[in-house]
């Protein structure tokens, strides 16, 4: 047995412990490990389901070491753990699957752009801004209209901004606090893509995608497995993805976000070194989902079976599905009973916060997107405090 492969029993660390730290602890324990969690919050979501809660910040170097000392291997929720904390659980001999060369590169659009661009990857036109005299370059390069995104810590819209002029870039780039931002064109696509390749410490891949994904207001609505866009756009998105793991020397999940242009070409618009929101059907649809994969890798085993061969849709509910009261969850599903239910376990529903999703497998995926969006609606529809009867017996 290899030195970091782990058997079932022993426990599996993890830094963020949201609705993907919640899925990934369900997966692993499905397989027989314990999971122990650093987050601020000990009621997380990945708490709430059995992982050890072990109370601290991310980049708490006290906080790691009780980590340490309960694990030997570590992945992450999302790309905006701090890199360094995984160098020094490195230095502490704790195996990072990813490591932090994968975090630091991705968690940064400048730092990720110029590695793209030397591995000859597709991209909208860009420019970095760090200074003023960077916007009237901007204007120049990538021209106007333009997106205007800071370099760290934006997701789901945040941090960005599209500017129609050059006054407008100047406020916009004010508002953001002058911080290093990346100024991109605006690419005329026809679709979003995302594709989530597992690598192994051996080397192997398996893929579950391309999905297609819509979004509204920048935050994704909705998926389809398979996309519908052919065989060539299927093999390109699976050459460019593996091309990115294999120049990071990636051992883990990595998502590669992309745009289908009007004229049929592949360009990359983000990366991430997790599991995915467009890979959450992957739970009911795949012989391996995203997390399975997830945890098999970081335990030191073999990628799994993605094959599958049965289309799924996957459907966020935000908590603007809460804007009327606790939806009648029963009421609701009752209608269709192939609907299944994920709940993250978040007690303060916001307008765009994610609180779980719906999935629906169906040989049809028009059919299987309708029966999501039918059933979220429906949802909506149907507050507990609506539902109550309005008659008494004597």
């Amino acid at each position: 047995m290899n030195d970091s492969t782990l058997k079932p029993g022993d426990t599996l660390g993890l830094i963020g412990g949201g609705q993907l730290g919640r899925m990934f602890t369900q997966a692993a324990q499905r397989m027989g490990f314990r999971v122990a969690v650093i987050d601020p919050d000990t009621d997380c979501p990945a708490a709430q389901v059995g992982a050890i809660p072990i109370a601290g910040r991310w980049d708490d170097r006290q906080t790691l070491e009780k980590l340490a000392k309960v694990t030997k291997v570590v992945t992450v929720e999302f790309e905006n753990i701090p890199a360094r904390s995984l160098f020094y659980l490195e230095k502490l001999g704790v195996t990072s699957r990813p490591g932090w060369r994968s975090l630091w590169v991705s968690q940064n659009r400048i730092r990720e752009k110029r590695f793209l661009n030397r591995l000859g990857c597709p991209l909208p036109k860009w420019c970095e801004i760090r200074v003023k005299k960077d916007l009237e370059r901007a204007a120049q390069t990538v021209g106007l209209p333009l997106i205007l995104k800071t370099a760290a810590e934006g997701y789901d819209g945040k941090g960005q901004a599209r500017v129609e002029s050059a006054s407008q870039l100047a406020e916009a780039w004010q508002s953001m606090g002058q911080r290093p931002c990346v100024a991109e064109s605006l690419v005329a696509f026809q679709a979003e893509l995302s594709i989530i390749v597992g690598r192994d410490q051996f080397g192997g891949m398996a893929s579950h995608g391309p999905m297609w994904n819509h979004h509204t207001h920048h935050i994704l609505d909705w998926s389809i497995h398979p996309a519908p866009f052919g065989p060539v756009v299927t093999t390109e998105a699976n050459r460019i993805a593996r091309r990115v793991v294999e120049s990071l020397d990636h051992v883990g999940l990595m998502t590669v976000e992309l745009f289908l242009t009007n004229d049929g070409h592949l360009i990359v618009n983000e990366l991430a070194p997790r599991p995915h929101n467009s890979g959450h059907w992957t739970i009911e649809g795949s012989p391996t989902s995203q997390f399975d994969q997830q945890a098999r890798i970081l335990a030191g085993w073999t990628v799994g079976d993605t094959f599958s061969s049965v289309p799924a849709c996957m459907g966020n509910l935000l908590g603007d599905v809460w804007a009327q009261g606790e939806p009648n969850w029963a009421e609701a599903l009752k209608n269709d009973s192939g609907v299944k239910l994920h709940l993250y376990g978040k007690t303060s529903p916001k307008i765009g916060r994610k609180m779980g999703h719906l999935t629906v497998i169906d040989a049809d995926p028009r059919q299987a997107l309708s029966r999501v969006l039918k059933t979220r609606d429906t949802l909506k529809d149907q507050p507990e405090n609506s539902c109550k009867s309005t008659s008494q017996q004597a």
